[in-house]
């Protein structure tokens, strides 16, 4: 591929981005788009007139600007600690490719350029190969430039990395810390509870945590079978119940013998009668073995303090690690209840499961992959096909198939896998959304890292690529030749997946044409359309570290592919913040869960470029550059090992000193009463509460809570606030720069 390929597909997907942001700049200002472009929640706030004007058909930066004027308190308010995080990244990879591309373009290009003596063409049909370190000579004293440049982008990465980090765990504690009172640091989740035959799961419960935890336990609440098919299951029994009743009413025919006994006009009456007093007299009894019936061996349990509940969810409770499973239970809106009652002793089954159909798919995979490396190489593009000869001699075609069709259709392929990650993720058994999604980013990243680097590097047949990994001891020399020669492959990805995915990312197809479909086609109200959309993380943060993983890998190979990169970030930064501030509403927060996969994968990068440098360095046969890049390579070791001992447990667990303090705050502020209050509703099940058949004794009171009951109508009006409460995004007004001294540390 030459610079004028390259050029055609920068220019085609700059038309995109430039027609695609026009396009939404028009539309968004349109009111019957208000539900798609901002969301249901400002939807309901923004006006409904219709202003025939001129300045709503002429594009315009306004959402640009408003996008850059953004504080990031404003955004940690309406899209909490995730999009935070997730901005955060931008902002790293920003800081990051700027300096690498100030380094790399001013001293690694010109080396590579004129790395070997050869006659040098004009620019635009020079090849992308003399951009790369495969234009550098054996034996050339200049390598230690790149060796150089490698050194300096390391410490930068490292002290950003250290850095963010840093800033981001104090922002987490400070979320923790600052919240309203969460009813998920008060509840721990129960599973697998022992089945006995004498009482029920709701009993057994009671019973374990009123004698193992008599000075702390609350109260708890049982989980109950839901779903689609114990919904047809229950409505299978409930219509033999009504055919039974039936035939026993046809049973009794009216005759004049039956009859003879009694008045004919009151004989039905008085076995409907008896039929209803039998009823009332069981009704009870029914009813309760019903509820036994549909419990799960799982159970939420309250606890009168934050440190409490942290203790009973980390402790081992009994010395079989397969009864009494604890676990801190996720924040009721965040709760998964499709898997919530899945038999614990299954888990393992799954995750293995869904592991191997994972590998299983990524193998699939292979072959639209090597389809697209096809594309890329004219030579075995003509030998397959003989009758594209006289097409592909045409100077535009060609630079269309080579510089643009091929990272198109990868892109293509690549839009089916997020849904079936997400899928593979929910057969895992996730108790929570955010579980389940965080789950979904780390099979997506490394599907989208294996498929679309390490499969497109070493190109040509499946048999061929088979070949390649037979000889392990070979791979970094391997690495070495062949990254060099695939980096004008990722520079034509990054503008096909990077910039025009921002281009109908912001531009929000799918739902602009399912919004016009159902306001003009069904005609459909205002009310029942719906757009309230929660923000994909796990389809943007791999696209994200993706592109952080190439920027590292190609920064001193191929330095060409940086300034392409460091203008997707700017992009990105600009409409993913629009699109946090306008579009999706946050339902659930996972407390900034993705930025240790960020780091970690980061890390990896790093260290994946050195070790191409290294093999790189060796067959430049420059032993100076090789001495000095093992070093760098036990140095970035070393700080990873240290950010996993300072900074990870933090997100794995509170501490003890702050569920201790906010405890000792909230009972000095008199606010328990009103958290153990709100806990008793803040659990239902959604399903029970649409049915109205919450099942009696599902929250069961500890001591002096059992003379507490609530009367029916306080019940209801919970129910009813707990319907509305989840139709309500979270709101987060934790400040950046609130006061740290309650946290008792400095970070």
């Amino acid at each position: 591929m030459d610079i004028a390929a390259l050029l055609t597909s920068a220019g085609i997907n700059i038309a995109v981005c430039v027609v695609l942001f026009s396009f939404y700049s028009v539309l968004r200002k349109q009111p019957s788009n208000v539900n798609v472009y901002f969301g249901r929640r400002i939807a309901s706030q923004h006006s409904r007139r219709i202003d025939l004007c001129l300045e709503r058909f002429v594009p315009s930066p306004s959402w640009i600007l408003k996008a850059w004027e953004t504080s990031e308190d404003e955004i940690l308010a309406i899209g909490g600690l995730d999009a935070v995080v997730f901005v955060r990244m931008l902002v790293f990879s920003i800081r990051m490719f700027s300096i690498a591309a100030v380094i790399c373009i001013t001293l690694v290009l010109p080396v590579n350029y004129f790395g070997t003596d050869r006659r040098h063409t004009i620019i635009p049909f020079e090849s992308l190969e003399v951009f790369t370190i495969e234009n550098v000579k054996e034996g050339s004293t200049w390598l230690w430039v790149h060796c150089l440049a490698l050194y300096i982008i390391t410490f930068s990465a490292c002290t950003l990395l250290y850095f963010e980090y840093r800033r981001i765990t104090n922002l987490r504690l400070l979320h923790i810390v600052g919240s309203p009172p969460n009813p998920s640091h008060f509840t721990i989740l129960v599973r697998s509870v022992p089945w006995s035959s004498e009482e029920s799961y709701c009993e057994t419960v009671k019973k374990f945590f009123s004698h193992y935890h008599a000075s702390v336990y609350l109260s708890h609440q049982m989980i109950y079978k839901s779903g689609t098919v114990q919904k047809l299951k229950d409505d299978a029994e409930h219509v033999c119940k009504v055919l039974k009743n039936v035939s026993l009413e046809k049973t009794c025919k009216p005759s004049f013998r039956h009859c003879c006994s009694v008045a004919g006009t009151n004989s039905f009456k008085k076995i409907s009668n008896e039929m209803d007093i039998v009823d009332g007299r069981t009704g009870n009894t029914d009813m309760h073995l019903e509820t036994t019936t549909k419990e799960c061996a799982s159970a939420f349990v309250f606890f009168k303090n934050r440190y409490a509940a942290l203790m009973a969810a980390k402790v081992l409770q009994t010395p079989n690690p397969m009864l009494w499973v604890t676990d801190v239970a996720p924040e009721p809106h965040d709760i998964y209840w499709s898997n919530i009652c899945i038999p614990y002793r299954q888990l393992w089954i799954r995750k293995i499961a869904t592991l191997v159909a994972t590998i299983a798919f990524m193998l699939v995979f292979l072959i639209p992959v090597t389809f697209v490396q096809g594309l890329t190489q004219l030579e075995k593009l003509q030998k397959m096909f003989p009758f594209l000869r006289g097409i592909l001699k045409e100077k535009f075609v060609n630079q269309v198939v080579t510089g643009y069709l091929p990272s198109v259709i990868l892109v293509l392929f690549l839009c089916a896998v997020p849904p079936v990650m997400m899928l593979f993720s929910s057969m895992e058994g996730s108790i929570s959304r955010s579980e389940r999604k965080k789950s979904a980013c780390c099979k997506v990243l490394y599907f989208t890292i294996w498929n679309v680097f390490f499969v497109n590097v070493f190109t040509g047949s499946v048999i061929s690529q088979l070949s390649v990994f037979s000889s392990v001891t070979d791979l970094p020399a391997q690495l070495a030749k062949a990254v060099p020669a695939q980096a004008t492959f990722f520079t034509t990805y990054v503008l096909s997946s990077g910039w025009a995915s921002l281009a109908f990312e912001v531009m929000q197809i799918f739902p602009l044409l399912c919004n016009i479909f159902q306001r003009f086609i069904l005609r459909l109200k205002e009310d029942a359309l719906d757009s309230s959309l929660s923000f994909p993380y796990h389809t943007e943060v791999p696209r994200v570290i993706l592109f952080v993983f190439l920027g590292f890998t190609c920064s001193i190979l191929a330095p060409l592919m940086l300034p392409f990169l460091l203008i997707y970030f700017f992009l990105a930064y600009l409409v993913y913040r629009n699109q946090i501030i306008n579009v999706y509403i946050t339902k659930y927060d996972g407390g900034g869960q993705y930025w240790p996969i960020a780091h970690n994968t980061t890390v990896f990068s790093l260290l994946f470029s050195q070790l191409i440098a290294l093999g790189v360095f060796g067959l430049k046969r420059s032993s100076v550059a090789s001495g000095f890049t093992i070093p760098l390579l036990i140095g970035t070791l070393l700080f990873h090992q240290y950010c996993r001992q300072r900074f990870l447990p933090i997100f794995k667990s509170n501490s003890a000193q702050t569920a201790i303090d906010m405890d000792l705050r909230d009972e000095h502020c008199g606010r328990m009463e009103g958290i153990y209050e709100h806990l008793r509703l803040a659990y239902n099940q959604p399903s029970l509460i649409e049915d109205d058949s919450t099942p009696p004794h599902s929250v069961k009171h500890h001591e002096d809570m059992d003379s507490g009951q609530s009367s029916s109508e306080d019940m209801e009006k919970g129910n009813e606030l707990i319907k509305k409460d989840r139709r309500r995004p979270v709101q987060r007004s934790v400040s950046l720069n609130s006061d740290k001294s309650v946290l008792g540390l400095k970070l």
